[in-house]
């Protein structure tokens, strides 16, 4: 089955809004075995709309649009579909009731315009919003296919897309004949993975999604015996990278580590420098961190890494906040002052400026303690000051999940 997805918005197109919905269903579509051809992204015009539809169908299974049923002016899409398929729009008393009794229920008055939402192209099926207003819309045709018409506000879109549309076609049986899984892993580059597994991507079909720090690896295998295959292939790849693997589908580092240190029994606390608290920031976004997180000291300045750390200046003016000697002498500070089992820091140069010849933008060093031992390493990223505050971070908890996975 394919699949073209048509995002309407002015919004979208002139970039004040990124379009997460096109992403996400593009996701969801694929792990039904639906293969998205397009993506899509319109104004609010009527005519555009229209150009948008006829250039897709019937030239697909499924049509999803996403966007423009709310109750303004601008939210057009209803018009225009009803319109291109020579449909009047009927109102849905029923659903005016709806809306109604919401807004009494919240001591409030119905604008008059909300009713513009329960207008249904004739010959479509309105589709419940659990989470909003909008109600979406279907309209099948055994010949062409079937359109989905959702709303843009993100929850509401995925809401309707779970209880309507993802069991609608799951009745058509969509599901392909291939399978899927998702590998994922930190520590090394695309380039390094690519290289590694290079007479496997001869064979098999596998695909490296990189973001700073971490690459998942997507395989797909199909026919008859898909499933036993794919089996084989993660067998073969964790066999060459098992080390880089923590997890699959959508799986965290975060989470992984925090498995690890339950595990263990131990408990972590981190002292930041360059990353400015996005170590932090990762561990944190773990529900139940705190029965292993103890805290974190945020030193930028070098004082504060003297006052609060217990790095030495005679340290500092020797070798330089960006060094070995610094970074292991924060993870010895903030894990003895915060009474944690593993003691993890990161200092370095985000950049775009303060580099040397000597420690270009991009050096960064980890350090990590522990009661059986400290460890320092020294990682060299680019000159993107986002990119390596994010990496710098992701590459600290995979260092210690490594240590941890080891003992």
């Amino acid at each position: 089955m394919n699949a073209t997805i048509i995002t309407v918005g002015e919004e979208l197109l002139i970039g004040q809004v990124v379009d997460t919905n096109a992403a996400w269903l593009s996701n969801r579509l694929y792990w039904l075995g639906i293969c998205v051809r397009n993506v899509i992204t319109v104004g609010d015009k009527e005519e555009d709309i229209h150009r948008a539809l006829k250039q897709v169908w019937p030239a697909n299974d499924l049509t999803v649009i996403t966007g423009g049923l709310g109750p303004t002016p601008d939210d057009r899409t209803r018009e225009a579909v009803a319109g291109y398929f020579h449909r009047r729009l009927e109102l849905d008393a029923a659903l005016v009731r709806q809306f109604e009794e919401e807004y009494v229920r919240r001591g409030l008055t119905m604008p008059p315009a909300n009713a513009r939402m329960a207008l249904i192209p004739k010959g479509f099926e309105s589709l419940p919003n659990p989470a909003g207003a909008a109600p979406g819309l279907l309209y099948e045709d055994s010949s062409c296919g079937m359109l989905f018409v959702v709303p843009g506000v993100p929850d509401e879109m995925k809401a309707i897309f779970k209880t309507s549309i993802e069991p609608r076609i799951s009745l058509h049986g969509a599901a392909s004949t291939s399978v899927h899984r998702t590998l994922c892993t930190a520590g090394k580059s695309e380039s390094s993975l690519a290289a590694e597994l290079a007479d496997l991507t001869e064979r098999y079909r596998i695909a490296f999604l990189p973001s700073p720090g971490q690459v998942r690896v997507r395989l797909t295998t199909s026919g008859a015996k898909a499933g036993k295959n794919l089996d084989v292939l993660e067998v073969l790849i964790r066999t060459r990278i098992g080390d880089c693997v923590f997890g699959i589908e959508s799986d965290t580092l975060e989470a992984a580590l925090g498995t690890l240190l339950k595990k263990r029994g131990y408990t972590i606390a981190v002292a930041e420098s360059c990353t400015g608290g996005c170590v932090l920031d990762m561990l944190t976004n773990v529900a139940g961190s705190s029965e292993y997180l103890r805290g974190g000291v945020i030193a930028y300045a070098n004082d504060i890494k003297r006052s609060a750390l217990g790095v030495q200046h005679k340290t500092l003016q020797r070798y330089g906040a960006v060094s070995k000697a610094v970074a292991l002498e924060m993870a010895h500070g903030v894990r003895d002052r915060l009474d944690a089992d593993v003691g993890l820091s990161v200092t370095g140069i985000a950049g775009p400026g303060g580099g040397t010849r000597e420690k270009p933008v991009g050096t960064v060093w980890i350090g990590y303690v522990d009661r059986e031992g400290a460890e320092a390493k020294l990682i060299r990223l680019g000159k993107n000051r986002r990119r390596n505050k994010t990496a710098s971070a992701v590459l600290a908890l995979d260092m210690v999940r490594r240590k941890l996975s080891m003992t």
